[in-house]
């Protein structure tokens, strides 16, 4: 890309500056990891442990924008900012907004996207010293991790030099989102909370930690109840003794356009590779090469292989990326849903965010309208109706119910008098909108409603490559396990994706085969940049998906000539008949000496149950031995169970062969994920469900 005058729009811009910095995560400070090695050699009085030379960043010149000048219009500013990954943390952050434009007339509010704020560090810091009043509502995402749009903002406000006090003329709140089932709960949120007191900064009230695990619009309800009363203190004038304005959020509402013939070309062309960039605003339309099941006839599950051709999308990765797969409603859900919505499903519509003059609708949290379709493919391609709806949604059913009962029931299950029932008959039974909706069949909202307030948007589907684009450069491998699960309510649930994918078509069975948006997401998972560095990997089931993309990168340096240091990898499945997935490249890579060793752990196969963690314990001696050379360490698996097992069972292995305390052995592991040498990425990213950041 050349510096010169381009029309590029943000989001572009946004994932050229992700695409580098995804690319500076690969190179570690050289002095940050030397300052790690030498805290463990303190802990062990060991000897010197080895350095590995990182990769040289590559240079991407992204064109600048020019930025809106402030306006000095006397009114007292407020900034908030947000990091999000699927809109949640956006949302909440604008919720804020419009009321609270409600309540301080005198006041200037302005959202702005993390990323977006600044171009580089010293403009991060030039304009942070100006903030006087700022919220910010970050997201925490995979394994601890900032969202896409806040890790530049992340890694220059949290490393490098300490810079003092720098910031004592803001005051702030900072409002997490995270879900407490998976670990790192809001870490983000309470590093970002903690470092701006550090610098200074006055908090104006407690640490927001909003739950997605429970009702996380309680959670922000609550936070919001302790922010008004500082901002009455500090945006309203001494003499204004006015009660506050009630505020009741509208119901969001998309202005609809009807047409009476649907345009075939706007229709296939919803997503197209046109784009420089692609990234979840403008994924690129992949077909399905080719798909095997994995395991045996003899299996009650399912896990299936699946291949995406990228030839010819402009789309490239490396080993250890991400892909992101938007997959569609079936088709039983679909006719559900057009049955429930209560219009014919070849309605033609588009939705738009302006009023015919072109002025923004009132509201600012509007979700960027799709391209005009049916009615049939909106609910196909958009509308997420499996999972539970927010009470946001309630409240728009109830405003459009014609049998008052109804509306009460609504109105009264999104209240807070409603809590305990809302979280036991929705959020404990798993109720999807359309079983609420099914319960509710006088809530008729109209489309402009349903796509803006009821139904949320379907999100991508994260999965870890299995491939190495050394070997496959046209192709994007992954491997995906049937999600088919009965609800606590009795409604038999079927995984978006993996169903998807489960049923796809692909060429190798078909010209007419299977199609779907995807993009790539850059990840830190990477094998040390020297070879000779031992490995230990991590990762039961599908968890194999990122090694057997580092182990065919191993093979690649191997056939070239390349010395390759130790490698074990830890895997587990229930029996060696049954779902042993790859189980002859596995074999293959040990015998041709890519891996080292095999170590698998078979948890149905004997009358005790054995796992991964257990595998480990057995060969402590030889997991520090390696650590003590100066291995790397990955670990892909559930963040709610396994993770944390194996976390543990690393802990023991440290304390126990490293002669250490508790405490420092703990600090022990932190330090090598400070130094880049331990790393996980959790199996979420392999889930079908959606993540709520």
């Amino acid at each position: 890309m050349q510096s010169i005058s381009v029309k590029v729009s943000p989001i572009e811009l946004v994932s050229a500056v992700l695409n580098e910095k995804g690319t500076e995560k690969l190179n570690r400070s050289k002095l940050g990891e030397k300052m790690m090695l030498e805290e463990n050699n303190k802990l062990l009085r060991s000897s010197t442990k080895k350095q590995v030379k990182e990769p040289e960043p590559q240079n991407v010149v992204v064109p600048k924008l020019e930025k809106e000048a402030d306006v000095d219009d006397g009114k007292k500013k407020v900034s908030i900012f947000f990091g999000t990954q699927t809109g949640n943390a956006e949302s909440f952050a604008k919720a804020f907004v419009e009321e609270a434009k409600v309540r301080y007339e005198k006041a200037t509010f302005k959202v702005i996207d993390l990323d977006a704020y600044a171009d580089d560090d010293d403009e991060y810091e030039e304009k942070l010293k100006k903030e006087s009043l700022a919220f910010f509502f970050v997201a925490t995402y995979g394994s601890g991790e900032p969202t896409d749009n806040a890790v530049r903002f992340y890694e220059w406000f949290t490393e490098g030099d300490k810079k003092g006090e720098w910031l004592k003329k803001l005051q702030y709140g900072v409002f997490g989102v995270g879900d407490r089932r998976y670990g790192h709960f809001n870490k983000v949120g309470i590093v970002v909370d903690g470092k701006l007191e550090e610098m200074g900064a006055k908090r104006l009230v407690p640490l927001g930690l909003g739950d997605d695990e429970q009702s996380i619009e309680d959670d922000f309800a609550a936070w919001k109840e302790l922010v008004w009363p500082e901002l009455d203190r500090l945006l309203r004038d001494k003499d204004d003794m006015s009660v506050a304005t009630p505020y009741t959020a509208a119901v969001l509402e998309y202005r609809v356009v009807y047409h009476d013939k649907p345009d075939p070309s706007t229709e296939d062309q919803t997503y197209t590779n046109g784009h420089s960039v692609h990234d979840a605003q403008h994924p690129t339309r992949s077909n399905v090469a080719f798909k095997k099941e994995l395991h045996t006839p003899q299996s009650d599950r399912s896990c299936t292989h699946l291949e995406f051709d990228i030839s010819n999308t402009g789309l490239s990765y490396e080993t250890g990326d991400q892909v992101g797969v938007y997959c569609e409603n079936l088709s039983e859900v679909v006719d559900e849903a057009v049955r429930l919505v209560g219009l014919p499903p070849d309605t033609y519509f588009s939705i738009h965010a302006d009023k015919e003059d072109g002025t923004p609708i009132s509201g600012s949290t509007l979700p960027p309208p799709f391209p005009p379709c049916t009615l049939r493919n909106a609910l196909a391609r958009y509308a997420d109706v499996l999972s539970s709806p927010r009470k946001t949604a309630l409240l728009a059913l109830a405003a459009h119910a014609s049998d008052p009962s109804e509306a009460d029931r609504l109105k009264f299950l999104a209240s807070p008098a409603g809590k305990d029932e809302y979280a036991q008959w929705i959020l404990a039974s798993q109720r999807s909108l359309l079983e609420v909706m099914e319960a509710f069949p006088s809530a008729k909202p109209p489309l402009g409603v349903f796509f803006a307030a009821v139904a949320r948007r379907i999100q991508p589907r994260y999965y870890s490559i299995s491939s190495c684009p050394k070997v496959t450069p046209n192709r994007i491998h992954i491997a995906c396990s049937l999600v088919y699960d009965k609800m606590p309510a009795g409604r038999i649930h079927k995984g978006l994706s993996s169903t998807w994918i489960k049923n796809a078509t692909p060429l190798t069975e078909s010209k007419d085969c299977s199609w779907a948006p995807i993009f790539v997401r850059t990840s830190n998972f990477r094998l040390p940049a020297d070879p000779k560095v031992p490995i230990i990997m991590i990762g039961p089931g599908t968890g194999l998906a990122p090694f057997r993309g580092f182990l065919q990168e191993r093979q690649t340096l191997k056939e070239a000539g390349t010395e390759l240091g130790p490698s074990i990898f830890f895997f587990g499945c229930r029996n060696r008949n049954v779902d042993f997935i790859y189980e002859d490249e596995l074999n293959n890579f040990l015998e041709t000496g890519v891996l080292s060793e095999l170590v698998v752990a078979f948890s149905r196969e004997g009358a005790v149950k054995e796992y991964v963690q257990h595998k480990m314990g057995q060969k402590a001696s030889e997991i520090w031995n390696l650590l003590s050379e100066g291995a790397y360490l990955y670990i892909c698996g559930d963040p709610k169970c396994m993770a944390k097992d194996v976390h543990r069972a690393l802990h023991t292995i440290v304390q126990e062969q490293g002669s250490l305390d508790s405490s420092k052995a703990e600090l022990y592991l932190k330090n090598l994920q400070l130094s880049g040498r331990y790393l996980r990425v959790s199996r979420r990213v392999n889930s079908t469900k959606p993540k709520n950041c």
